[in-house]
């Protein structure tokens, strides 16, 4: 009989090389080997100049496909909604329920445009707009993941975003059908069933059948994370996805049962994902130990959740709850869960998450699903600069700037001065022509 019994490793806020050791063991460089950028251009070189041909001879070398033309990888708005129609009740029933939360809660983020008023008539504001088509990246691979369809593309619905072209790996047997059909609730214009780095080139560049996008979005492995790497610039990306992760602040009194199935739910993910638990009680980390290695015999994807939890798996001992929301902040995971008597007073200590989750029955897996907002979540320490996937990642934002007569010869005055200084006579120039009569079309 296989022994699934493990140890994870420990550190103490109160050892004085604490964050030194924590940052050795969170292990984040954002270094791409060299093998993978250089075919990674490779790919994105030959889609740019030739098209459809590059995309259909990867997708079939990579996934396993017989395509003669991209049309056999379209998935049409009709076999969408056929794949909906298809689902058994129950399951879509759920996707429903998820997509209908996803959409009610991005609703409160949408954006207007604003504008004000001065004294002397100008006027200036805001003019909020979205998107005009964008790309999202269904991941895929390992499984099928119809609930990061609709996180990615819904926001993008809600922002007002006229065209979301689809890509997804090669969605197999009846589950992938949950792919399309979650593409049917989420509005989705196009589909297609190519991954990897040439579904990024293809958003980015277009192909003879393939429109390029403004904006890609959506994580996938290391491939598709060098592609949006590289394409940047040419097109917009949301962020550089790492493996998944989840920190766990804990007093001590939740179930440690319940803590050590929130920590699989993250290690499950793959071989790289991070879960880490904090607490103010040593005696508790050896209970929720404890749990683990009876918990886990008995997990499907044991295997995974063991080689997670070993390599990448750390316990923290913090000498009082607000040492432990320092510790969290240093790590900016992913996912944070708060599993304390008063939550939204550690709350009020934290700096540094892409979600956050709120009280023992808050389990991370219900943010993964159908709580409402996107599990499109920034990674790998990013949560101390960047945000959660929303509306605003599909909409852009416009200075408008209206200055009447007075207006225009009151900042005239100013912006001269400042253009003076940097030695740019003709922007001063062109505000004072402004001024005064004397400044007319006969002034050299």
């Amino acid at each position: 009989m296989v022994d699934y019994s493990l140890t994870i490793t420990r550190l103490s806020t109160a050892d004085v090389s604490f964050e030194q050791k924590l940052g050795a063991l969170l292990g984040r460089e954002m270094l791409l080997a060299p093998e993978v950028t250089n075919t990674v251009s490779e790919i994105l070189d030959a889609v740019r100049s030739r098209g459809d041909e590059a995309v259909m001879e990867y997708t079939n070398r990579f996934d396993g496909f017989s395509a003669n033309s991209i049309a056999d990888l379209l998935v049409t708005q009709e076999q969408m909604a056929e794949s909906l129609d298809r689902t058994p009740a129950k399951q879509r029933h759920a996707l429903s329920h998820a997509a209908e939360r996803i959409r009610r809660y991005h609703e409160k983020q949408k954006q207007s445009s604003w504008h004000y008023e001065e004294s002397d008539g100008s006027v200036f504001g805001q003019k909020v707009t979205p998107l005009k088509r964008v790309g999202v990246y269904v991941p895929g691979g390992k499984a099928n993941y119809p609930s990061s369809l609709l996180m990615l593309a819904i926001p993008a619905q809600v922002a007002g975003v006229k065209e979301i072209i689809a890509t997804v790996p090669t969605a197999y047997g009846d589950e992938g059908q949950l792919v399309f059909a979650a593409a049917s609730l989420a509005g989705i214009s196009q589909l297609y069933t190519i991954g990897g780095a040439q579904a990024i080139a293809a958003l980015a560049f277009g192909t003879e059948t393939v429109p390029c996008v403004d904006k890609i979005t959506g994580p996938g492995n290391i491939y598709v994370t060098a592609a949006k790497k590289q394409v940047y610039g040419e097109v917009g990306i949301d962020m550089l996805a790492g493996p998944s992760e989840l920190t766990i602040i804990c007093d001590g009194t939740t179930d440690p049962n319940w803590i050590a199935m929130d920590l699989f739910s993250q290690a499950e993910h793959d071989e790289q994902a991070q879960s880490i638990l904090i607490s103010t009680c040593n005696g508790f980390l050896d209970d929720v130990q404890a749990s683990i290695n009876k918990l886990l015999p008995n997990m499907e994807r044991r295997e995974i959740i063991k080689a997670s939890l070993v390599n990448r798996g750390i316990f923290i001992l913090a000498e009082d709850i607000e040492k432990a929301a320092v510790a969290s902040n240093i790590i900016a995971p992913e996912h944070l869960e708060i599993s304390v008597d008063a939550p939204e007073a550690v709350l009020s200590y934290i700096e540094n998450a892409g979600a956050i989750f709120l009280g023992r029955y808050t389990a991370e897996s219900l943010g993964d699903y159908c709580a409402g907002p996107s599990h499109v979540l920034p990674t790998s320490g990013t949560a101390k600069f960047s945000s959660v996937l929303g509306v605003y990642d599909f909409q852009k934002r416009s200075s408008v700037i209206n200055c009447s007569p007075a207006g225009a010869k009151k900042l005239a005055i100013t912006a001269a001065e400042l253009a003076r200084n940097e030695n740019l006579e003709a922007h001063a120039l062109s505000a004072e022509y402004r001024l005064e009569e004397t400044f007319n079309s006969d002034k050299p």
